[in-house]
């Protein structure tokens, strides 16, 4: 009977088919994304890497509520809303009777604000770990004294810097944070050098305008803490500054060395890998190891075929492990073996070829091995018993680390002060004398610089010109003269602090005016003709201006460094620089008295330069 009742409603059920269809599409339709919520969901702490369901957007809304340090939410916090106002009936327009409220939604909700973008991840207890130790480090350090109070108000200028909206308000006994008028929150002053209370008030503004601020909330950590120290030590000298973990790290680098190797470079001629380096101080220096030599193999592994890049790869490893090289040196007809240790070696700084019966060191900078670079060149050139005088270029050097400067005047001096540093901090008060003996025994030098010549290698240049062991040629240095100390933070960033002046052995600033030369070629190639024609009469023509700069005293009035500079302005170096070299050393006569232009005693002389 089921059977045969079934079979009589299937004509029935033909005829209406068409019309159960139409009506299942019309209530079927698809709506419109937007219109499926009624309000955007909540603003997330995290950045996702795919759309949230219900649950995790809740999860992400907690975390977002405790990564706000516990103090944070007992100030007057003002949350913005963050669902805009629901539109009225009447703002559907163009809607049928059969619309659903859904769809009337989905009219209105263009007109509506678009959602916060999302925040990415941020350690607040790894930012208030690098701004306490900041604080603490910076405090007896800086040249001129400041309290934590200072630096922190400083850096939190960073948050109108992301967002002009947002200002902090110190006039008062409290510490607040205000969204064009309105407060978001207010903090207790700290003592002013109450490092961890500044800290965490930091920290504090920090997290809360994170959350009332799109420009703040979208910086990640890195750009946040940048932020903050750039513009704390817009408050301080041009050289004090903080520098992120990636720059950081590949400034270590620079300074000490980065993965262990055999201490050569390498470049391809022809079909060959071929030595076209040996860095002074690294493993295969004291070794049968030559520039030009061909790289057959490491390790037995055969470089034919192989680039530049894959063969220097297979040279680097472990510090101390063994590396073996097959070389073969030209005009030989069998190879020979180097079994190598490798190591730690800063890029090479020194660089030295042969000029006639001179011979030149290019010095690039002042890494931690540049005094011993120094070294084993000049070692080798005294072996020559034809040499006439040695070209130190320090063109382009802007400096390195102070120590490697004094102990490269130390290399060529007898003995004697070579710079004197002065700060505030103890530690940084120091008479960097020097005492061991000259290892070219008086031989003549000329040292080359110019406007781009700074710190370290000023230092070393006013240290030889100033005991008379160096004529100086080329233009006015830099005028950097103020030495930084390092602190590593928690972040591996970096913070460089300047911490002390340097004044030269005869007793004045190197900051701002800089290294003054007895022979001058800024001034053009005429110029320069005329002073070597004097200079071959007896007369150094810029001795007023070289007695001027060695009897100025800190501190010293900016009018007065430009009156002086002028006489000499700082230019790029040129080729004229290396002829006008040639010449005073080949010539014992203008080299004498190129050097008498250093007076003995600098204080006692009238400036012929006025102001």
């Amino acid at each position: 009977m089921r059977a045969d009742a079934a079979l009589r409603l299937v004509p029935p059920i033909r005829r209406v088919l068409p019309c159960v269809l139409i009506a299942t599409l019309l209530v079927c339709q698809p709506m419109p994304l937007k219109a499926q919520t009624g309000s955007p969901a909540g603003r997330p702490d995290t950045l996702p890497s795919a759309q949230p369901d219900a649950q995790k957007t809740q999860a992400t809304s907690a975390s977002a509520t405790a990564s706000v340090a516990p103090e944070a939410s007992s100030g007057p916090v003002t949350k913005a809303a963050d669902t805009p106002p629901q539109p009225s009936a009447s703002s559907a327009e163009g809607t049928t009777g059969t619309a659903s409220a859904p769809e009337q939604t989905s009219a209105a909700l263009p007109e509506a604000a678009p959602p916060a973008p999302a925040a990415p991840p941020l350690d607040m207890a790894l930012v208030h770990s690098v701004i306490a130790t900041a604080l603490e480090f910076l405090g007896p350090r800086t040249l001129e004294q400041h309290s934590s109070r200072d630096f922190t108000l400083w850096g939190l200028g960073s948050l109108t810097a992301l967002d002009p909206t947002l200002a902090i308000d110190s006039r008062g006994a409290d510490i607040r944070l205000l969204a064009g008028q309105t407060p978001l929150l207010t903090r207790a002053t700290p003592a002013p050098q109450n490092d961890e209370g500044w800290a965490q008030l930091a920290v504090d503004f920090l997290a809360a305008a994170r959350e009332h601020s799109d420009g703040v909330r979208t910086a990640t950590r890195e750009e946040l803490v940048q932020a903050f120290f750039d513009e704390l030590f817009n408050h301080l000298d041009p050289y004090s500054r903080y520098i992120g973990p990636s720059s950081a790290s590949t400034d270590r680098e620079a300074r000490v060395g980065g993965e262990a190797d055999a201490g050569v470079t390498l470049t391809r001629k022809g079909r060959d890998i071929v030595i076209s380096a040996v860095n002074a101080n690294g493993p295969a220096w004291s070794a049968e190891v030559d520039t030009g030599d061909k790289l057959l193999a490491v390790n037995n592994r055969l470089t034919a075929g192989q680039s530049v890049e894959t063969v220097t790869n297979w040279l680097r490893g472990e510090e101390d492990s063994r590396v073996t090289l097959r070389l073969l040196s030209p005009g030989q007809r069998r190879g020979h073996t180097v079994m190598l240790r490798r190591a730690k070696v800063p890029p090479e700084t020194v660089f030295a070829f042969a000029s006639g019966s001179l011979v030149v060191l290019r010095v690039t900078s002042f890494s931690s091995d540049t005094a011993e670079e120094m070294s084993q060149y000049l070692d080798q050139a005294t072996q020559d018993p034809g040499l006439k005088g040695l070209i130190i270029d320090l063109r382009g050097n802007r400096g390195g680390v102070l120590q490697q400067a004094v102990t490269a005047a130390a290399l060529l001096l007898d003995r004697g002060v070579a710079a004197v540093t002065d700060g505030r901090d103890a530690q940084a008060n120091h008479i960097w004398a020097v005492q061991g003996g000259d290892m070219t025994n008086g031989l003549p030098i000329a040292i080359l610089v110019d406007g781009r010549t700074a710190s370290a290698a000023e230092i070393l240049a006013a240290a030889l010109a100033d005991h008379k062991r160096a004529v100086v040629i080329g233009s006015s240095t830099l005028g950097k003269g103020l030495v930084q100390t390092v602190a590593q933070l928690p972040d591996e960033g970096e913070l460089f602090v300047t911490w002390s002046r340097v004044i030269a052995p005869l007793h004045w600033p190197l900051q701002g005016l800089g290294v003054m030369p007895q022979l001058c070629t800024s001034l053009g190639e005429v110029d320069s003709a005329r002073q070597m024609h004097d200079l071959a009469h007896g007369q150094l023509d810029n001795q007023p201006a070289v007695q001027a700069s060695r009897a100025a005293r800190f501190p010293l009035p900016v009018s007065r460094i430009l009156a002086i500079r002028k006489a000499c302005p700082a230019a790029l170096g040129s080729d004229r620089d290396m002829t006008v070299a040639r010449s005073v050393l080949e010539n014992k006569a203008w080299y004498a008295t190129a050097l008498s232009a250093i007076p003995d005693d600098p204080a006692a002389l009238p400036s012929p330069v006025r102001e």
